[in-house]
């Protein structure tokens, strides 16, 4: 059979890939039944429907006829590397690095941290569009994580709060 769309049928093959690990890496866990579950319950039936999921899309990929091939293009390495940096900030904001001194800053330069290094990302950078999404997801993380969960990490750099 031919590959109608390389898209689809990569995208698919991901698909099964990350189901089948979730599925083997659930086995791990006692698993239960549907009227008491375990742990392993839910990566279980995440990952069948995963591969599921997988397996519908390369099927269509082999199957349903496109204009072009839908032909992968070269990898936007760019885009890729500001995602990755920016949860990477993030984590160092949030713990800090202390074996070479840096403190942690907190939740709230975190997101601002990695808002501004994720909107690096895209093709254009309007810093005023960055700054309010920053405000707006800072504000919104508080009240979620710190007021309504309860959780118990720094919000604020630790040289300001010592």
């Amino acid at each position: 059979m031919k590959i109608k769309s390389q898209k689809d049928f990569y995208s698919g093959l991901l698909f099964m890939a990350m189901g089948i690990a979730f599925a083997w890496g659930a086995t791990t866990y006692t698993i239960g039944e549907g009227a008491r579950m375990g742990p392993g319950y839910f990566p279980l039936v995440l990952g069948i429907l995963l591969t599921l999921i997988g397996v519908f899309i390369v099927f269509e990929a082999m199957v349903v006829e496109t204009e072009d091939g839908e032909v992968i293009g070269k990898a936007a390495w760019k885009p890729l590397f500001f995602i990755i940096a920016s949860n990477v900030v993030f984590g160092i904001c949030i713990g800090g690095l202390p074996k070479i001194g840096v403190p942690a800053m907190g939740l709230i330069v975190g997101i601002f941290a990695l808002t501004f290094v994720a909107a690096l990302a895209g093709e254009e950078f309007k810093a005023k569009e960055v700054f309010i999404l920053s405000v707006v997801l800072a504000v919104m993380s508080y009240v979620a994580f710190i007021l309504l969960l309860k959780l118990q990490f720094p919000v604020w750099p630790s040289f300001l709060t010592a």
